[in-house]
């Protein structure tokens, strides 16, 4: 299993935008072998720094799978538009990848 991550750090005033994003995206995760699930968490506010933190969360047979859609036509139509919402972030996204670790 490989779990794929992005974190985002989002302008508190801005929620609401960020998570109409994600809520109205045609992903296309499902078309691709080896995806198991996608999860949007919404974490803690930061009132100091005025940001909500938010992670994507995509669960994969393997980590051949999640690099197979990260060079597909799907992977290319959902982020088509991205650089467009800019505005909504403190940050550029940070990507973290897991593979289970077998036996544990």
């Amino acid at each position: 299993m490989f779990i794929a991550m992005n974190r985002f750090k989002v302008k508190t005033d801005r929620q609401e935008e960020f998570e109409a994003v994600w809520k109205g995206r045609d992903s296309r995760l499902a078309e691709l072998p080896g995806f198991q699930g996608f999860h949007l968490l919404k974490g803690p506010v930061n009132e100091e720094d005025g940001i909500t933190l938010y992670a994507s969360h995509t669960v994969w047979t393997s980590r051949e799978d999640f690099l197979a859609w990260t060079k597909s036509e799907q992977f290319r139509d959902a982020h088509r538009n991205a650089g467009g919402n800019k505005d909504l972030y403190a940050g550029p996204p940070q990507f973290e990848g897991f593979e289970a670790v077998g036996g544990a």
